[in-house]
């Protein structure tokens, strides 16, 4: 097992390097445009309490690994209520009536987002569990990373709005170590764990296949950012409510 997780590892080294980081970092745009893709990854986040609540959990195994990931998955699925009041807090809930929400969230300029989900629990829901291990110790990792630059933005808008941020703050960065393990004697039984040929190829596959749809993922959050303005954004709901005045 631990040469997978030194492989994840080096794929999270590579994953930080992505183009979207670059401008997650860039203290010229203004923070809030900085994370004006938020709202596109709804359809991600709500699902991603799901797959830990009945893709990734097993509770009636008592299986030792499966157990250590089922403890985990009742922390992460209960993360999905801090993006909606970040969503509330950023200003991106826009006077959408429910279809037009429909319309978005399964828009052409969300459709990696969608297939994320739909991936991760096609590799996992009926996986040896040190698969499963492998799956989720690649979210978290990626999760760090996105994590520890959304916690650096709302650290500036903070500064300027005074409101805190939960889901993209240091709140849920806290919580999200990187890492499914969370104590010494788990880690030593994850290292001590000895894989097949045939599981450690199958774990080194999908971990490789989630890194994949969680970069193409990144450079659909960029284009979306770089393509919609917050300015042009406001104009177009002011020019809205004046013609519904009319």
């Amino acid at each position: 097992m631990q040469e997978v997780l030194v492989y994840i590892e080096n794929k999270k080294q590579e994953f930080a390097q992505l183009p979207l980081f670059d401008f997650m970092q860039d203290q010229t745009i203004n923070p809030r445009q900085r994370l004006s893709f938020a709202p596109c990854m709804a359809h991600y986040i709500m699902s991603f309490g799901d797959l830990n609540k009945y893709v990734f959990r097993a509770n009636e195994s008592t299986d030792v690994l499966q157990m250590i990931i089922n403890k985990h998955t009742i922390e992460d699925s209960k993360h999905w209520p801090w993006f909606l009041i970040d969503l509330e807090q950023l200003g991106f809930n826009p006077n959408w009536n429910f279809t037009q929400s429909l319309r978005f969230i399964w828009s052409e300029e969300t459709k990696i987002t969608r297939q994320i989900a739909y991936q991760v629990a096609a590799y996992t829901l009926q996986a040896d569990p040190v698969i499963k291990l492998a799956a989720i110790e690649a979210l978290e990792a990626m999760g760090h990373v996105f994590l520890l630059e959304t916690a650096s933005i709302v650290c500036e808008l903070q500064a300027i709005t005074k409101k805190q941020y939960i889901y993209f703050g240091d709140t849920h960065l806290k919580v999200e170590t990187g890492h499914t393990i969370t104590s010494q004697e788990e880690e030593t039984f994850l290292t001590e764990i000895s894989l097949t040929a045939s599981q450690r190829q199958q774990a080194l596959d999908v971990v490789t296949k989630i890194f994949k749809i969680f970069s193409e993922w990144t450079n659909e959050l960029l284009d979306y950012a770089q393509k919609h303005p917050l300015e042009a954004a406001v104009n177009q709901e002011a020019e809205g409510e004046l013609m519904l005045l009319k």
